[in-house]
């Protein structure tokens, strides 16, 4: 559930095809701000995954978790045999946000008996959760991650890390965001991260561009079916991609700002390839985090590079931002599952718009087109506020 795509099919072939996602804010007036752009998900109907009265009582985060689930469970054909063994973690940054906010109008212009009692159990950061498993009847491991930008791959880490735990079978993993309200726009305003692109916004969001002068507000979820390798054989599932690493870090320097030395994100990486006993040289692709902003893409070559030394500049390296812009807590999930496309179909989607390379990301980012490529081995980054880290490596099940 992108800014390009509302299903599966029609996010993946915008990726390839370098669509981009980002538009004028329709959401409500933005006119009045310094940046009035967003990557907003379009032509969305609810009521396609939940009942009118579901939708009503529920905002749209938890409408997109749950149409991007009930896609991932169809997709997977997953039969719940075992509910205590089938578990649901889908992160979420802001969660109900917005519906916080129309409830909160409605009490000072209303009175607090106009609240509605659905507003409360529905808009927490975990409210996904709840209602995915209760529509699939999973009654296992189910909570939320949360961890700014690297929410979404938190989640899927976690997920993979309880099956190898033995906790669960099958998870549903992912993440989602809707926090398309004036006051979110006006915090990255304040902060200066947003890129003013009202003349092009199509052209706004161009990682490792040396004209990059911040990112794009988006919105969207993605949710992966996670299950035991062999259960998954046994039963003839179609397999994107296996989760074979997962690494987590701090950078415990600034809350917004990347460590000049990149040491989070690299100890990330290295923990990761640590623990799918890889070599840096067996990784042929990165997912980039890649946000367009002038710190993180220097901060995220200048990791790449310490880990991979030579092997950088023969990797192909990508930022799905370019076109999507920054789904917040849902952008490692989007990318995790573009990684797992990436290794399923053979095709690398491209970095748009960097028509400007900047001398300092010297990498192979696959500029403005697709390319054909025999990609076994993806990694995928995400960095956040409050210096969380979290990357993934997926395989090609042979």
């Amino acid at each position: 559930m992108t800014p390009v795509g509302n299903d599966l099919q029609s996010t993946w072939d915008s990726l390839v095809a370098g669509r981009s996602g980002v538009d004028v804010i329709r959401a409500f007036d933005a006119s009045g701000f310094p940046v009035n752009i967003a990557a907003e998900v379009k032509d969305f109907d609810a009521t396609k995954a939940m009942s009118a009265k579901e939708v009503r009582r529920t905002s749209h985060d938890v409408h997109f978790a749950v149409a991007a689930a009930m896609e991932a469970a169809a997709d997977a054909e997953l039969v719940i045999d075992t509910p205590s063994r089938t578990g649901v973690i889908i992160g979420s940054v802001m969660g109900g946000l917005p519906y916080t906010l129309q409830q909160q109008r409605i009490l000072e212009d209303r009175g607090w008996e106009r609240v509605s009692p659905h507003w409360l159990p529905n808009t927490l950061v975990d409210t996904s959760t709840s209602h995915v498993a209760t529509m699939l009847g999973a009654r296992g491991i189910n909570y939320s991650t949360e961890s700014a930008c690297a929410t979404g791959t938190h989640a899927v880490g976690e997920a993979a890390a309880a099956i190898a735990r033995d906790q669960a079978d099958v998870v549903l993993a992912g993440a989602t965001e809707s926090s398309m309200v004036p006051i979110i726009l006006a915090g990255f305003c304040a902060m200066r991260a947003l890129v003013d692109g009202r003349d092009d916004p199509p052209g706004a969001s161009r990682p490792f561009d040396v004209t990059r002068a911040g990112f794009v507000m988006a919105e969207g979820a993605a949710v992966l079916v996670l299950e035991e390798l062999g259960r998954a054989q046994e039963r003839g599932a179609r397999i994107y991609a296996e989760v074979v690493g997962y690494g987590a870090s701090n950078d415990a320097y600034h809350i917004a700002t990347p460590h000049p030395e990149s040491v989070g994100v690299i100890e990330m990486m290295r923990d990761a390839l640590d623990r799918a006993g890889m070599q840096p040289d067996e990784v042929d692709y990165v997912n980039a985090h890649g946000t367009s902003t002038p710190y993180n893409d220097a901060a995220e070559t200048q990791a790449v590079k310490q880990v991979f030394g030579d092997h950088a500049y023969r990797m192909a390296i990508s930022s799905n931002k370019s076109m999507i812009g920054h789904l917040f807590g849902a952008a490692g999930a989007v990318e995790a599952l573009a990684t797992a496309l990436t290794i399923h179909h053979g095709v690398i989607p491209p970095t748009i718009n960097l028509h400007h390379p900047d001398p300092e990301c010297d990498l192979d980012y696959v500029p403005n087109a697709a390319r054909t490529a025999e990609v076994r081995t993806g990694l995928s980054n995400s960095m956040g506020l409050g210096g969380h880290n979290a990357c993934l490596i997926l395989r090609r099940v042979e």
